[in-house]
């Protein structure tokens, strides 16, 4: 699943705003807290325990960052019930920034694997897209 949304504000305040993975829990409401099992904080080998409710639904994910481009792009892999990766990947705009999120999520055989996995989308599309816009509001509220 891949999104994208236009923020008014340079790459480098968008940036700073998503390299911030402590706040991520702030505008991901399916995301409850970010618990880092890593001495670092950022960049490759960051590695996070990541609580998330979806509904009545409850998983812990492990988190790890798998690349770390400056200004440029993140990727995480995904460990736990669901497994994936998720990649934030930022161009300048003539008006600010184009922030894409694609997210490759596999659901496993008691999940309804790859069927589970595109209604699993249908449900978690709508939540993400939520996600966005507060990071949006965010980084245009307080640039870094």
């Amino acid at each position: 699943m891949i999104l994208q949304i236009a923020i008014g504000a340079s790459v480098p305040d968008v940036w700073s705003h998503l390299a911030d993975l402590r706040s991520h829990a702030d505008w991901m409401g399916d995301a409850e807290e970010v618990s880092f099992q890593t001495p670092q904080t950022s960049g490759v080998g960051t590695t996070m325990r990541v609580p998330t409710r979806v509904g009545p639904f409850r998983t812990t994910d492990l988190l790890t960052v798998i690349e770390w481009e400056e200004n440029r792009v993140m990727t995480v892999t995904h460990e736990g019930t669901v497994t994936g990766t998720g990649r934030f990947e930022m161009y300048p705009s003539p008006t600010g920034t184009t922030l894409t999120w694609a997210e490759d999520l596999r659901f496993p055989w008691w999940l309804g694997g790859p069927v589970g996995a595109f209604f699993g989308g249908l449900i978690l599309r709508p939540i993400w897209k939520r996600n966005l816009a507060r990071f949006k509001s965010l980084v245009e509220d307080r640039p870094g």
